[in-house]
């Protein structure tokens, strides 16, 4: 119908007047009226004020000269303007460089090694502990105090923490000297710490002390907070706890309520990653208890009333297996194995 009304109009009031009575672009029915074209397109002709083979080769010679080796295109074109000497147009040196493949940076470019991927796996407690640090509001603005944790990534348990005013490098030091005395004889070489790039865990101080508790460590990759989930996850559970106060009045405020909330996360709280047991249960070894006696419950109601449970008999959550800070691939254990 469009068409028809088109070629109606056209001879009357030309193809302008044509194509805005029936809405149609001019540029769309031109492009309709040329037949398509096949092949390659015909190259595009050389101006004729573009510069000749003796031109450009004189310009890439200058821009070649040793004493333009480490300048820009628009720092040579300014020198041989300087030098009364005019080969071309600033654009023109940086057409001829694209087209030979020679416009990138020349200067030496500093480049760092790829950071090691850590790869941890616990399968007991007292096998992998993480560390991290995290601020705590003070009771004024710029007021911050620094809670430093310690997690066991197999149980979940927090074996010590630490609230101070200053983080420093020898406090860490002898907190965590105090920590792992605390958990007795610990054999060499069996713990491994895991830990971000922070200064005091990178200390010399903090170095020394592990290396002489025969303890190994391990650093997370700079900005990458997948390298230590655990430590993340448990300071979301301590900041979304529902008593976590906005600001602390003072530091005494601070170390008691870290007392009170690690008290009841290591002693009460059910943890979903374990199978629902508290980080306490499974790091002291009670877990297949408390479960044969969750397992108990769930067979007495199934045997009260069978028809309440139609898919099969209830059962309580499977222990904890081994726990990793980035777990390899199939496919990568698959080539290890080949």
């Amino acid at each position: 119908m469009i068409e028809s009304a088109f070629a109606e109009l056209e001879p009357v009031v030309g193809t302008k007047g044509a194509c805005a009575a029936v809405g149609r672009p001019r540029a769309s029915h031109y492009r309709r009226c040329r037949p398509p074209l096949l092949g390659p397109g015909r190259p595009r002709p050389s101006p004729p004020n573009a510069l000749s083979g003796g031109e450009r080769g004189a310009v890439l010679d200058a821009l070649h000269e040793p004493r333009f080796t480490d300048k820009a295109p628009a720092q040579v074109w300014a020198t041989l303007l300087d030098e009364g000497i005019y080969l071309g147009s600033e654009s023109t040196m940086y057409r001829l460089l694209r087209t030979n493949g020679e416009l990138r940076e020349r200067r030496r470019q500093a480049s760092h090694p790829p950071r090691t991927v850590p790869e941890l796996v616990a399968s007991r407690p007292t096998e992998v502990w993480s560390y991290d640090a995290t601020a705590l509001r003070g009771p004024a603005r710029g007021v911050n105090y620094d809670l430093f944790v310690m997690l066991d990534i197999f149980s979940r348990y927090s074996p010590g923490w630490l609230v101070v005013d200053q983080e420093s490098a020898l406090v860490v030091r002898s907190w965590i000297e105090q920590v792992v005395a605390a958990q007795g004889t610990i054999p060499a070489g069996s713990l491994t710490i895991h830990a971000d790039r922070g200064s005091s865990m990178t200390s010399k101080p903090v170095a020394v002390l592990l290396a002489d508790l025969r303890i190994g460590r391990t650093h997370s990759r700079p900005h990458v907070s997948n390298d230590n989930p655990y430590s993340e996850a448990g300071f979301k559970t301590l900041k979304y706890c529902p008593s976590f106060p906005g600001r602390f009045g003072s530091l005494a405020d601070a170390r008691a309520f870290a007392d009170t909330f690690f008290e009841h996360y290591n002693h009460h709280h059910r943890h979903s990653g374990i199978g629902y047991h508290t980080p306490a249960s499974i790091h002291f070894g009670t877990a297949a208890e408390v479960r044969a006696g969750r397992a108990a419950v769930l067979d007495a109601a199934y045997a009260a009333h069978p028809e309440r449970f139609v898919r099969r008999p209830p059962t309580p959550p499977s222990l904890p297996g081994p726990a990793w800070i980035n777990k390899p691939k199939e496919e990568e254990d698959a080539q290890k194995i080949s």
